[in-house]
Formats: structure tokens, sequence, C-alpha cells
């Protein structure tokens, strides 16, 4: 009886999956129907491997996808031939869509100099296992760059400020990709600067030292500068305190003298 009952219930579910199967199916082709067929797909291209910044780009590095035209994100590329040796701009994840605004061109020259942002310089300064930070710095960094001189005069005083804030690392030693998390010792560090700041580096490394401080990369807040002391009050005027003019005592006798006449008489408070 139990076997029976089992068998029923086994052909019952069989046949309701059935019936949901060609709902499924029937919902589908009508929802196809309505928008003019299969929807149109094109080719683009996507990442086939994570692509660490400054990677020039390869055929192994991309592989390609249909992907619905209607859904396709701005910037999307379709042809290799656009990104054929070019590097990237920033960290990609893989199968991530390769956009144009992720791409730098190679340009001229070195592949490199397409890392530099506009109205940006490259700057290499020297660095040792204390001014790199313990060789934790990577490509994609950013630090604050403090410096350090010595007053002249009998003093001697050593100052530190901070000269140069929220400053990108574009590469350590000749490596510009972050392929690998390991620290590692490096005798240069270039850094993207705006002309100005780049001035005052190189001014500031010719009169004394620089230290490179890493930044949190969630941390884009510039610490202000602490308000100068207020003058000092001026100080108020001395106050003059005169001699009490002595009491005249109303019993002691004056002399007069007019002329030729002398005259005595008594003097009053």
């Amino acid at each position: 009886m139990f076997r029976k009952r089992g068998l029923v219930l086994l052909m019952l579910s069989v046949v309701i999956a059935a019936a949901a199967a060609w709902v499924a199916n029937n919902y589908l082709q009508s929802r196809l129907a309505a928008g003019g067929g299969k929807a149109r797909t094109v080719t683009v291209l996507a990442s086939a491997m994570r692509l660490p910044y400054g990677t020039k780009l390869e055929a192994r590095h991309v592989k390609t996808l249909d992907f619905p035209e209607d859904l396709l994100p701005p910037g999307a590329i379709r042809d290799f031939k656009e990104v054929d040796g070019k590097i990237i701009k920033g960290e990609v994840l893989e199968g991530e869509i390769l956009l144009k605004d992720r791409i730098a061109g190679s340009g001229s020259g070195s592949t490199f100099a397409a890392l530099v942002a506009p109205n940006k310089r490259a700057v290499s300064v020297r660095v040792n296992d204390v001014i790199g930070v313990a060789g934790f710095l990577m490509p994609g960094n950013f630090v604050d760059v403090l410096g350090t001189r010595v007053e002249t005069g009998m003093s001697r005083r050593a100052i530190t400020e901070t000269i140069i804030h929220m400053v990108k690392v574009l590469a350590v030693d000749q490596t510009a990709a972050a392929d690998k998390n390991e620290p590692v010792v490096v005798r240069a560090v270039t850094l993207e600067l705006d002309p100005k700041d780049a001035e005052v580096l190189v001014k500031w490394e010719e009169e004394g030292t620089i230290q490179l401080a890493l930044r949190n990369p969630s941390d884009t807040l510039v610490a202000e500068e602490p308000p100068p002391a207020p003058a000092p009050a001026p100080a108020p005027p001395p106050v003059v305190r005169r001699p009490a003019r002595a009491p005249v005592d109303e019993g002691s006798n004056v002399t007069l003298i007019r002329g030729t006449k002398v005259e005595n008489t008594r003097a009053r408070g």
C-alpha cells in the first residue's frame, strides 16, 4: 500500500514539473515574440585575468564576451587593436569589461609616460629602507612628503613639516605594476606631482632631507595647520602716582616780600 502511494506521488511530481516547464517555456516564447525576437548582443573585450596597475596589454590579457547591446556600458572596447600595447591606469579584476577611461595610450617614447596624469610631472627621489617606508611602498599608493632642515644660527634647531599632501606613487625603482604584496627595499621612488610641488620637493632635497609617510587609501583628508598663536595684548601704560601735597600748617607764619615792603602773615589751609 505504501509502495503504491509513493509511486503515485512520484508520477504526480513528474507531471507537475513538466507542466511548470511547459508554462515557463510558453512565457519566454511570448516575451521574445513581444520584443521582436532574440535580444541583440555585441562582442566586447574583458580581462582574462587580474591586471595590476601599469600592465601593458597583450593578447593573453583579454578575452571576448557576448554582451546585450542595450546594457553595454559607455566606453566599452570591442576591438583589441584599440588597446594593443597600451597600459592600464588602474587595477582591473578578472572578467571586468575593459573601458576606454581605464586605459592610457602608449603615445611615443616610454609607455610609462602615459601613466602621468595631465598637468602632472613624474619626479624620482632617492630613498632607503627608512625613507621608503621599509619597502612597503607600492605603485598606486599615496604618501605625504615631510621635509626636515636645520635652522641657521646659534640654536641649530631642526624643523620638520609636511610639505606636500596626497602624492601618488607612480613607480618603485623601475616597477610600475603592483603585482606583489611583499615589502621590497628600493633605491628610488617616482612620485606624481604638479609643477609647483615638484619645485618644492627638489628644493627641500637640496636644503635638507625628506621622509615619505604612507597614507591609508581611504584617507583623503588633509591635516590642517594649527592656527598661529594670537599676538600678546599690549601692556597697559604704567600708572604714575604723584605724592600727595603735604598739608600746610595753618598756624605757621609766612613772610611776603613785595618790593621793599616786608609783611608777615599767617598761612591758610
